[in-house]
């Protein structure tokens, strides 16, 4: 049997961003770009929970949650959504068999460490990654995953491991989509872009606790300084190897998230004329040049061609000096006089 969609595939850097973009515009929102669905879902974010361990690292996170992009973009545009989880494997291949045989691509959240057509060295446990089904052919499922030039296909065993990974942010089979075909007006975008901005103001520099925002980022470089003594330097090297896999392996990672919100804010200016918003999308490409020096730094220390304290010093002072740019950046946002 085959089952087709009309759809059409676009790259993105980051795969919840590229999910979120393609899907709209599958429903109608033609003028939605990656930075935006990234702004709007007011996707930029840091926390480091050195409690919970992922891959025998401290969780580090340098975006929301998964799943929020999208669910507050579509709820900032007024799309209703359909989201479902499932217990049943069976009862999740029908929902999928189903949404597909009338026309519906859905996004999945999968883990990536079974996902055949990733490179190896981009295979481990991790899985809050996120992808598009748009169809079947015979016991192949037709996948369109953002962060590929290209569409691929999944095996229907092959999808329903990836679907039902097991471990942290386990998916259980989740899917979602658009629930209808809708008109969204400049207005909207407008309306949209300035309260995903002020969202990230509030999540960046207003949330209690040194863990998270910007004082997390102060937070993690001082730390760091710290783990040299504190773990020994085989532990240190993997706390900073987790660093840089959550920052560039996981979609567009730490700098790469600064770049894009840097490009929203830049995009924004077209719907609020505001001359801050370019000064300020300055910042973030600031930002994100010095989270990829922060990750070489990371990755001398973690392969043994350096591991000095002062080594593990100059890592720590990187993000010293990103959190105070980053801070400089959202309060320059939450001070804008808007127009409307």
């Amino acid at each position: 049997m085959c089952m087709m969609t009309d759809f059409k595939h676009l790259q993105a850097a980051h795969c919840e961003n590229g999910v979120t973009t393609n899907l709209l515009r599958s429903v109608g929102v033609g003028g939605l770009t990656e930075p935006l669905a990234f702004g709007i879902g007011s996707g930029l974010f840091f926390v480091y929970i050195p409690l919970l361990k992922i891959n025998k690292g401290p969780a580090i996170a340098f975006r929301t949650m998964p799943g929020l992009i999208f669910k507050r973009t579509c709820k900032s545009l007024n799309v209703p959504v359909v989201r479902k989880k499932f217990s049943n494997k069976e009862a999740a291949s029908k929902f999928l068999d189903d949404c597909l045989q009338a026309g519906q691509p859905v996004g999945c959240q999968v883990g990536v460490y079974y996902l055949t057509y990733f490179p190896k060295e981009y295979r481990f446990h991790f899985n809050a990654h996120n992808l598009i089904v748009y169809g079947s052919r015979g016991d192949d499922y037709l996948i369109s995953d953002p962060v590929m030039e290209n569409v691929t296909t999944l095996t229907k065993y092959e999808l329903e491991r990836v679907r039902f990974a097991k471990g942290a942010l386990a998916p259980r089979g989740q899917i979602y989509y658009p629930a209808s075909h809708v008109n969204v007006t400049d207005e909207q975008l407008r309306k949209a872009i300035k309260t995903g901005i002020k969202r990230n103001v509030r999540d960046m520099i207003s949330i209690p606790g040194p863990i998270a925002g910007v004082k997390g980022i102060s937070y993690t470089g001082k730390k760091i300084k710290k783990w040299k003594d504190k773990l020994g330097s085989k532990t240190a090297g993997l706390y900073l190897a987790q660093l840089v896999r959550m920052q560039e392996e996981i979609g567009t990672g730490g700098g790469g998230f600064r770049y894009i919100y840097g490009a929203f804010l830049q995009e924004a200016y077209a719907y609020h004329p505001i001359d801050e918003l370019p000064e300020i999308s300055k910042l973030f490409t600031q930002s994100g040049d010095m989270w990829r020096s922060a990750a070489v730094q990371a990755a001398g220390i973690y392969k043994d061609r350096i591991g000095s304290q002062a080594d593990y010093d100059m890592m720590g002072d990187y993000l010293l000096e990103i959190a105070e740019i980053e801070k400089k950046a959202f309060l320059a946002l939450r001070n804008i006089k808007w127009n409307s």
